[in-house]
């Protein structure tokens, strides 16, 4: 393709990231990975991802990036400006899942949660954001969940919530990016119960007597959620698709892309309840004067 962007990911080690870096890179981008611990944890993960664009003969490169630290954030996207000199898209990915009865886990480990779902995308933003301002141009896509609005099944509080304030955070961030030429999408994937390591990496609750006592009444609907939520999705659901649905919109010309996107084969209702809350936006930004915000900065 002719219009080839560089594009950052976060979390690119498994799971969505990386099935949407190595679809973008064979559309013809250059596509940065980002994922932590290179040389430890995700070695692995990093020399199949080189193997990858060797193979497919493709511009694709991991990149240290730990979403916790703003340190790491930092020097990742000036690896990707010092090297193309410049940032057009960045793909907000990285998150962890917990699985267990809310009251189970401590105050700490909900900070956790929050640390990488929420304040990653923050620490990030911070990193790549001057750079896209300078340049007058950029495209932020950041990667919910259907729980944010729709099907909520219980024992996944912490993770349900950390989604729905990054949701809220990218929400006003487009308001705010808009006058500066930079588009927000938000990809809202449903619940995915195969091709991705969510439920086989997810964490559990640190007070185990406390969670083992919702086992008195609860039995193993805990165990269960995956089961259950894999009964809802149709027998042809692709997790690939949501890597599809990112390179469409990243493709998009400015002002075309959509605001969000929703990749859910199960229906949970979140794209109706979706819908109805991003048109009451719209039209509460109209009562208030501010439908300029709405709108792409290069038609005004």
């Amino acid at each position: 393709m002719n219009d080839s962007k560089v594009i950052l990911v976060t979390g690119a080690s498994s799971g969505f990231g990386a099935l949407t870096v190595r679809a973008l890179a064979e559309r013809g981008h250059t596509v940065y990975a980002g994922m932590r611990a290179l040389d430890t944890r995700n070695a692995r993960a990093a020399a199949d991802l080189a193997a990858h664009a060797d193979e497919h003969k493709v511009d694709l490169r991991a990149v240290e990036l730990d979403v916790t630290r703003q340190d790491s954030a930092d020097a990742a996207v000036a690896r990707v400006v010092d090297e193309q000199g410049r940032l057009d898209v960045l793909v907000h990915n990285a998150g962890h899942m917990v699985l267990g009865p809310a009251e189970a886990f401590t105050p700490e480990q909900l900070a956790d949660v929050y640390d990488t779902n929420v304040l990653g995308t923050q620490r990030v933003n911070r990193a790549a954001l001057p750079q896209l301002r300078r340049q007058g141009q950029g495209h932020l896509v950041w990667i919910g969940s259907s729980s944010t609005r729709g099907g909520t099944p219980p024992f996944l509080a912490p993770y349900f919530a950390a989604k729905a304030a990054m949701d809220a955070l990218a929400v006003s961030y487009a308001a705010e990016l808009i006058r500066f030429g930079i588009d927000t999408s938000i990809v809202v994937p449903g619940a995915f119960t195969s091709g991705t390591s969510h439920f086989a990496h997810a964490g559990t609750p640190a007070d185990t007597d406390r969670a083992a006592e919702y086992d008195t009444r609860y039995k193993t609907l805990m165990a269960d959620v995956n089961e259950r939520l894999a009964g809802l999705m149709p027998p042809d659901a692709d997790v690939s698709e949501v890597a599809d649905a990112v390179v469409r919109t990243v493709e998009l010309p400015h002002g075309k892309r959509p605001f969000r996107v929703h990749v859910d084969p199960s229906q949970d209702g979140s794209e109706v309840v979706s819908a109805v809350a991003d048109r009451i936006r719209v039209e509460f930004f109209r009562r208030v004067g501010l439908e300029d915000l709405l709108m792409p900065a290069a038609s005004l």
